[in-house]
């Protein structure tokens, strides 16, 4: 049975005042606990008109749909979202005069386990009933929005009954008998213990369906069933039309890949079952798509038990982002791929939270994948409440020393003996400083920073805390307080002759200079001169510190991996006087890995703007459009559509890599992308005019990417740029928008400037030239060589 979306439902903007709530959360009592078939919650009612103006404030614990008159309401997915729970609960708002008419009505609501209570983490210690074991709904119907009267609430007069569906998880998948749609209470509801203080508006964009995506190819296996694949890895799930006999059995199961012998591959979903299976009713056509459940897959494998043939199917992407606002193409195809991959990879793991991966016993909110991918995220799609709400979690979840959680919404907190000390790790808890920086100069949100600034100063007081001074030396047992994932899949080469990698305590160091850097400034706008001021010094002597402890005397960084020169050079943390030293030692690091990225997680978005930071455009070029593993397009050309969690996630032959640890849809190698907007398309914000109110455009011309073009939607409006090149003159064309200004920052090496047909004197002595731009377009020429 599959309500469609009725095309006058309203959903109301997070932006409503919080309500007082009378209503109280009641349980079903047909539910039998996690894993068992799912419940629902109904009341009858009476009105005596409709007015017109009626708002439904609902909530649960654990997922719900609500349907009034056999109407479903909304269009909303995996309400009421997914939020520290015990903490942070979210409530959604509709306008549901149209559902509603005078006389008896029916509100039905549906309850699943969702996030709540269904399986978290992997097999090892999987936690069930994470953040309670009662799924339960708070609802209020009122006349109008505000204090407007009371129609109905939720309290112990609702009845229960079962769903059609048997079991739901979010990583088991559902299954779904449509033989039982014919919902019948048989029992009651109980008030179930609940603090309404928790209660707050939705924050943020609500999950929704994308544009299906059809079959671009289907074949049947050995054993006569049917794969289909979508041409696209996504987030969401397959939703299909069937004909057959009552009691035929449809069963879907989901892969990212095929493996060297062409054969359907899910072994990396590990203990996630990810299944969907639905059971016949038998009266003619009938459609499905799964209600409390999505996964990550390009690839559906459909077995039919019974009599009975799919009519139709596709696949459905669903995520939080859902408005686009940046473009990158360029000349070269594989970098126009690599960017949709980019894309794709956004939308599947931003739904409801930042994740690593749509597709295994996973899909957690991982800080450190969030704290390198933001600026990225929010170049392709608007993210400022998405990430905005996501922080407040990142702050419920902060241990009482300071210390961050690995994952948020973080389901160890609650259950530590399950994940000991599963937090406190540098590069990961950073995200709580420099995301709300990147919502600063992107969107212009002080208030963010204000508001987060208690949790980054304790944040940074934690890390200084781990070994008591400046030089980070993490724990490396996991779970030990201060544990470090450091580099996290860091290439090594070859095992018989392995290359250098950075040590945890550099790459902790490096990340405490980072966060108190960015605290100091982060103090300073929001008007804390002490705090400013304590961050400062701090930053000052954890960058003495670094340079005592790990830059020899010959300005050789003491792990001398291409990490290490990436982020101490990006972040100005090595002496003027050894530099020179140091950026061609940095450059050897890239000869030894034959011109490959030698970089993981936190070291690869340093590594280019590192690059051409030391003046080395054509070697940072060289390093994006190799094609060998590790590196960025070798991905692409083994046909990947989303940006891979492992450089080597499949060798040359197709085969994959350890599927214990292999994600095809892991967005933090695209963080790249913030290179290509801000260093090649060369547009950027400007912190002291944050939220793009002055856009600095600084292009940097690649010849193998030519021609270039980008435009970002801004809060300010649209920015564009673009270059193209004939022979040595590249031809810069910018707009930038109404109300907002500009400055053209053009390197020393390019010549013979001219912008909107009058010449421009190079500034010479080996530094940038500038030129001021207003509103509008404007062309600007010049040699490169």
């Amino acid at each position: 049975m599959f309500h469609a979306m009725p095309t006058h439902a309203t959903r109301v903007s997070a932006a409503v005042e919080p309500i007082r709530w009378t209503a109280q959360m009641v349980r079903p009592l047909t539910d039998a606990g996690v894993g068992s078939q799912a419940s629902f919650l109904r009341k009858t009612f009476n009105l005596a008109s409709v007015g017109g103006s009626e708002r439904l404030h609902i909530s649960a614990l654990g997922l719900y749909r609500a349907f009034i008159n056999g109407e479903r309401v909304g269009n909303d997915l995996l309400t009421p979202g997914w939020t520290c729970y015990d903490q942070r609960l979210s409530y959604q708002t509709y306008e549901v005069a149209p559902y509603l008419k005078a006389g008896e009505n029916v509100i039905d609501i549906w309850l699943a386990d969702g996030w709540y209570r269904s399986q978290m983490m992997w097999a090892k210690n999987a936690i069930y009933n994470t953040w309670g074991d009662k799924i339960a709904a708070i609802a209020e119907l009122r006349s109008g929005p505000g204090a407007a009267e009371t129609l109905l609430r939720t309290d112990i007069s609702w009845q229960s009954g079962l769903l059609p569906i048997l079991k739901s998880g979010i990583y088991f998948g559902e299954i779904y008998d449509a033989r039982l749609d014919d919902l019948q209470t048989r029992s009651g509801s109980e008030v179930v213990p609940f603090d309404h203080s928790v209660l707050l508006p939705h924050e943020t964009t609500p999950v929704r369906e994308l544009e299906p995506l059809s079959v671009q190819s289907s074949w049947k296996d050995s054993q006569e069933r049917t794969v289909y694949d979508f041409g696209q890895n996504s987030g969401g799930y397959v939703a299909f039309s069937v004909r057959g006999e009552e009691g035929t059995r449809v069963v879907v199961e989901h892969a990212e890949i095929l493996d060297q012998d062409g054969k359907f591959d899910n072994t990396n979903y590990r203990t996630a079952a990810a299944t969907i299976e639905y059971v016949l009713k038998g009266e003619g056509e009938e459609s499905f798509r799964p209600h409390f459940t999505f996964q990550g897959f390009r690839y559906a494998r459909v077995t039919i038990a019974g009599h009975g043939e799919i009519t139709s199917i596709a696949s459905i992407p669903i995520s939080s982002a859902q408005i686009p606002t940046g473009t990158f193409t360029s000349g070269h195809p594989l970098v126009n791929r690599l960017v949709q991959n980019t894309i794709w990879s956004q939308r599947a793991n931003f739904i409801e939270v930042p994740t690593d991966c749509p597709q295994r016993d996973e899909r957690l909110g991982w800080t450190g994948d969030a704290q390198v991918f933001a600026p990225t995220a929010c170049y392709l799609h608007e993210s400022h409440s998405f990430l905005a709400k996501w922080l407040r979690d990142v702050m419920a979840d902060q241990r009482e020393d300071g210390a961050i959680a690995h994952v948020v919404p973080d389901p160890t907190r609650l259950h530590p003996q399950n994940f000991p000390g599963f937090f406190g790790s540098t590069g990961w808890g950073d995200a709580i400083c420099t995301i709300p920086w990147t919502l600063y100069e992107h969107y212009g949100d002080a208030a963010v920073l204000q508001e987060t600034l208690p949790a980054m100063v304790k944040w940074v007081d934690f890390v200084w805390s781990i070994s008591d001074g400046p030089i980070v030396m993490p724990p490396r047992q996991w779970g030990a307080r201060g544990f470090s994932f450091g580099d996290w899949l860091q290439p090594k080469g070859p095992s018989e002759k392995p290359l250098p990698t950075i040590g945890d305590d550099a790459a902790a160091t490096i990340y405490l200079y980072i966060s108190s850097v960015v605290t100091a400034k982060a103090a300073r706008v929001v008007g804390n001169v002490e705090i400013a001021a304590r961050m400062n010094e701090r930053a000052e002597i954890v960058k003495a510190a670094f340079a005592r402890e790990f830059i020899a005397p010959s300005g050789r960084l003491v792990y001398d991996d291409q990490t290490s020169y990436a982020l101490a050079i990006l972040h100005d943390l090595i002496p003027a006087e050894l530099l020179p030293a140091a950026k061609a030692y940095f450059k050897a690091t890239i000869a030894r890995s034959e011109g490959r990225i030698g970089t993981g997680f936190i070291g690869t978005p340093a590594l280019l703007p590192a690059l051409l930071k030391i003046g080395e455009p054509e070697l940072a070029a060289s390093v994006f459009l190799q094609e060998e593993v590790p590196g960025w397009l070798y991905q692409i050309k083994m046909g990947a559509t989303t940006i891979w969690e492992r450089w080597d996630a499949l060798d040359k032959k197709g085969k994959p890599f350890d599927p214990a640890m292999n994600s095809y849809n892991h967005y933090a190698y695209g963080a790249v992308c913030q290179w290509l907007f801000e260093a090649v398309a060369g547009f950027r914000p400007d912190a002291n005019a944050p939220g793009f109110e002055h856009v600095i455009f600084e292009p940097t011309i690649l010849p193998a990417l030519a021609p270039v073009s980008a435009h970002h939607d801004a809060i300010t409006g649209r920015i564009a740029a673009g270059w193209t090149l004939d022979g040595d003159v590249a031809t810069y064309t910018v707009s930038v928008p109404d109300g907002v200004s500009g400055t053209l920052v053009l390197a020393p090496g390019y010549g013979d400037i001219v912008l909107d047909g009058t010449p421009v004197t190079a500034a010479g002595n080996g530094e940038p030239t500038r030129a001021p731009l207003a509103a509008g377009q404007h062309i600007a020429t010049f040699r490169i060589r």
